[in-house]
């Protein structure tokens, strides 16, 4: 595997009431999933090659010097830029690794994955949660596996990744659904939106954080609709985007009102948070770091 050099890793976040992380850690570069939708793509963050994974060159060594120099602990993020449980992992066991060095430096975690593979951390992840908060998020846009697959061609399928919210969960880990994006003409409808959400809630899931929409720009978009054109020929797809987003950047579905509604009353109904406020408040609860101000 190619590396790239990092000076630092562990960086303070922009904004900490995401999931309540005041730190982001991401450890890899670029993703091998092949999500036709992925905001990472875009030219902003200068990622070249993005479906090739590089690991950052003397990665944990420059994490524990990162976390050594910290004036205090707090939750470390992964997952925002690149899928820490990628398949090479597996063997290099960077996230795992780097896992281990969170725990010995008193740090909480919240990982976003789409893979399965984190269950195999369950035993350090476990640790932590003794005395730190940890939040695991899985992604899932869509159960209809036929559609995943065409536009997360790469990624393991939505029932593998729902296996993984069941044995977290059954663990005793904080873990719950990011149901995003939801790609307006494909996933918006009611029925995935309340299929997502009556599969989370029978996994044990805590909690679904949705985005009712995509996020679209330059280099990403035009990846994106060539995608659209080659996984949904004649379609139109690509052109319905056009006439209705044009170069906007935050692309809302057309029923994301409606959507809104049923979404809420389908948590309501299963009992599953989906405030980001209470989410976090949740995942805190009994812990010393409950006396931080977060918002």
């Amino acid at each position: 595997m190619e590396t790239i050099p990092a000076k630092s890793i562990v960086n303070r976040t922009k904004d900490p009431s995401w999931f309540g992380a005041e730190y982001n850690m991401n450890i890899y570069r670029g993703c091998s999933h092949g999500c036709i939708y992925c905001d990472s793509r875009s030219d902003c963050y200068h990622n070249d090659g993005f479906d090739q994974v590089k690991a950052k060159a003397d990665a944990l060594r420059v994490i524990r010097d990162d976390l050594a120099r910290k004036a205090k602990p707090g939750v470390v993020a992964t997952g925002s830029m690149s899928d820490p449980y990628n398949p090479f992992e597996e063997e290099l066991q960077l996230t795992r690794r780097a896992l281990t060095l969170l725990e010995a430096y008193g740090f909480g975690a919240a990982i976003a994955t789409k893979s399965g593979l984190i269950v195999r951390d369950i035993d350090v992840l476990s640790s932590i949660n003794r005395t730190m908060p940890v939040i695991c998020k899985i992604t899932v846009t869509t159960c209809d596996e036929a559609l995943a697959a065409r536009v997360e061609p790469r990624a393991p399928s939505p029932s593998r990744r729902l296996e993984a919210v069941e044995r977290l969960s059954a663990a005793g880990l904080f873990t719950g659904i990011l149901m995003m994006p939801i790609l307006p003409f494909l996933e918006d409808s009611p029925e995935n939106v309340r299929d997502i959400v009556d599969r989370a809630a029978d996994a044990g899931a805590r909690f679904v954080y949705p985005a009712m929409g995509m996020t679209c720009r330059a280099g990403q978009r035009e990846y994106f609709y060539r995608k659209l054109e080659e996984c949904f020929p004649g379609q139109g797809l690509a052109e319905r985007y056009q006439k209705r987003y044009g170069p906007r950047y935050e692309c809302a579905s057309p029923k994301a009102r409606a959507l809104w509604e049923v979404f809420q009353e389908a948590c309501g109904r299963r009992g599953l948070l989906y405030s980001m406020k209470r989410i976090v408040a949740a995942s805190r609860r009994g812990r010393e770091i409950d006396q931080l101000s977060l918002f």
